[in-house]
């Protein structure tokens, strides 16, 4: 009965390590955001007992690389409070293995969706290029209210601060044109991939918060 206890004592230490890092670490909810919708596109898709394993893996490696980064900064804030060089190496090496992971989860998304996604991405393309010129400039005029609109609400107004992110509209909209004129899934990846650095860059500035920079996207 005690060893039983034992166990159950760390698994309560796990969960509680797993939920502060959901609860406190911006970057955590990110990931499981994100991971929840490639999960629910991986359900989407049909993927096979080997790809949702590869997709899985990916996506672990994401979580484990992002609580040991923070298990390592906590670590280095108690051993070293003031600025140390050593201490600044400890947490860029943290840091550089989640990109590492992030950047795998990115390659192993994109071969497992290209060839789902690219027969639908080239049939919304064609049906978005095939509408009238009107329809796309209202849909624009629309959009472009509903942001001046949001905007006004701000006691200063502006349109690099507040939500919608307009830098992130800016973005993802040259993204989608992008994507239009080229109609190639691999081309328009890259731009979209450019677009959500351009985000993540808004974020790491602190210039917005994450909804909305998600708003203006």
């Amino acid at each position: 009965m005690l060893k039983v206890r034992k166990l159950m004592e760390s698994f309560d230490y796990a969960i509680a390590g797993i939920i502060y890092s959901v609860t406190t670490q911006r970057n955590m909810k990110i990931h499981v955001t994100v991971a929840i919708a490639v999960l629910l596109l991986g359900l989407w898709a049909d993927l096979s007992r080997l790809e949702l394993l590869a997709l899985l893996f990916a996506v672990f490696l994401v979580f484990v690389t992002e609580m040991l980064n923070t298990a390592i900064e906590a670590a280095v804030d108690i051993a070293s409070p003031g600025f140390h060089p050593l201490a600044g190496i400890a947490k860029n090496v943290a840091a550089g293995a989640v990109l590492l992971a992030a950047v795998n989860s990115l390659i192993v998304g994109f071969m497992l969706f290209y060839d789902k996604a690219n027969p639908l991405a080239l049939f919304v393309l064609l049906h978005v290029k095939r509408s009238p010129v009107h329809i796309t400039l209202t849909a624009f005029l629309v959009l472009l209210l509903v942001m001046l609109l949001l905007k006004s609400h701000r006691r200063m107004p502006g349109l690099l601060t507040g939500i919608p992110s307009a830098v992130s509209a800016l973005a993802f909209a040259l993204s989608t044109a992008i994507s239009f004129i080229t109609e190639n899934l691999f081309v328009a990846s890259l731009s979209y991939f450019i677009a959500f650095l351009v985000a993540h860059s808004r974020l790491e500035t602190r210039r917005h918060t994450f909804y909305e920079i998600v708003a203006g996207a």
